[in-house]
């Protein structure tokens, strides 16, 4: 185990989802500072460093929900590949959908992985434990900048 911090930008529109996000970075075995919007606008803000997210750490993963009102996550991942400083960063698709054709459009958008969120807490608590162990403890990923 790492004594390491890593930032997770979950981008989530739902309250209930929200907080079962929360509660699962709370118990998993890394040390995670979970930051959250409620929109893509919000999302390429933060990602951007504007407005009010001017000083916010770049994260080390994106979890992105696909349905979103504004800016949705398929919009989020068009935005993100189009800016070299953006593109680099782990993007994990983390929706309700279990459509292949969505599934088939989040790749083609470059996201870097594709989760159907778990409905039970049991499982949902997994499917955190094991993106956690894969993106934050086995990925080597690129040299983060703040």
């Amino acid at each position: 185990m790492t004594s390491e911090v890593f930032n997770v930008l979950l981008v989530e529109d739902n309250d209930d989802d929200f907080a079962l996000a929360r509660e699962g970075f709370r118990r998993t075995r890394v040390e995670v500072c979970l930051h959250h919007v409620t929109n893509g606008v919000e999302c390429m803000r933060y990602l951007r460093k504007t407005e009010k997210f001017a000083n916010s750490p770049t994260p080390d993963l994106v979890l992105l929900d696909l349905n979103m009102p504004v800016m949705d996550g398929r919009e989020v991942l068009a935005e993100i590949a189009k800016d070299d400083s953006l593109k680099r960063l782990p993007v994990v698709v983390l929706t309700t959908s279990s459509s292949m054709v969505d599934t088939m459009i989040s790749y083609q958008l470059g996201c870097n992985a594709y989760v159907v969120k778990p409905v039970d807490i049991h499982d949902f608590q997994q499917a955190i434990d094991r993106l956690c162990e894969f993106w934050l403890e086995t990925v080597k990923r690129p040299c983060k900048t703040n």
